[in-house]
């Protein structure tokens, strides 16, 4: 069976779905957080919808232009350490209602190169992945592992960058801090033919003796990558290594 690489690398945010996952959630689940019941008026949920709109749409504001400071989640769960879905070099927090678990692949002889291609991304590998749909959005953490290594952080997310199955423009890079250790931090536009427009992708990377780790945060678009930057901020805050 013949491959081709542009497409499989192309197709990974549907194709990585499908790659075996073993783990399972130590976080409870909080639904789409909308309340139920009757409402009485109609009035007071337009308002409500209209005042998230614009919400998102600050958000979306002081991402762009830097004039405002991203809010950090509600923490739901912890991952990294041992006995949790993903069992990590370091732990950080996770937001409440965001499900995680670990990533591996058992595939068919025949799609095993496609699907390392899928899992592999410059130096690092998938290891584990935190689903927002349970907490009502559509996007995931993922969190990538390397082997161990001198390259510093932004070097591994320069190859990281490199290696996206779609094209990375404008990418940014900045020295940051993921709880109390050293971090590069990366935010660029993904543009792919397969998708309708151009979305926003962020990650950071940290070095350990263990090998880099890279978390990052994709979305269907960019409106769902804002409104999940603080899970985000989230896990960049509370990163410990794993003791």
């Amino acid at each position: 069976m013949t491959v081709a690489r542009g497409t499989v690398r192309g197709l990974i945010p549907a194709v990585l779905a499908a790659v075996a996952l073993v783990g399972c959630s130590s976080s409870t689940g909080a639904g789409d957080g909308r309340p139920g019941g009757p409402a009485v008026s109609s009035a007071p949920a337009k308002a409500a919808e209209a005042g998230a709109g614009k919400t998102r749409a600050d958000e979306a504001g002081a991402e762009k232009t830097g004039t405002g400071a991203t809010k950090v989640a509600e923490k739901g769960g912890q991952v990294g350490g041992a006995g949790s879905a993903c069992e990590l070099p370091v732990t950080f927090d996770i937001a409440a209602g965001w499900k995680p678990r670990g990533v591996t692949t058992n595939p068919d002889p025949e799609l095993a190169e496609a699907l390392a291609d899928l899992s592999e991304q410059g130096t690092v590998k998938v290891v584990c992945e935190i689903d927002a749909k349970p907490a009502g959005s559509i996007g995931f953490l993922r969190v990538w592992q390397g082997e161990a290594s001198e390259d510093d952080p932004r070097a591994v997310l320069r190859a990281f960058v490199a290696d996206s199955p779609i094209a990375a423009e404008d990418a940014t890079y900045t020295q940051a801090t993921a709880g109390a250790l050293a971090a590069a931090e990366v935010g660029y536009t993904g543009r792919s033919e397969l998708l309708d427009e151009p979305k926003k992708e962020r990650a950071f990377a940290v070095a350990t003796p263990d090998g880099p780790v890279v978390v990052h945060l994709g979305g269907m678009d960019t409106e769902e990558h804002t409104a999940m930057l603080p899970a985000f901020e989230l896990a960049k805050k509370t990163l410990k290594p794993r003791r």
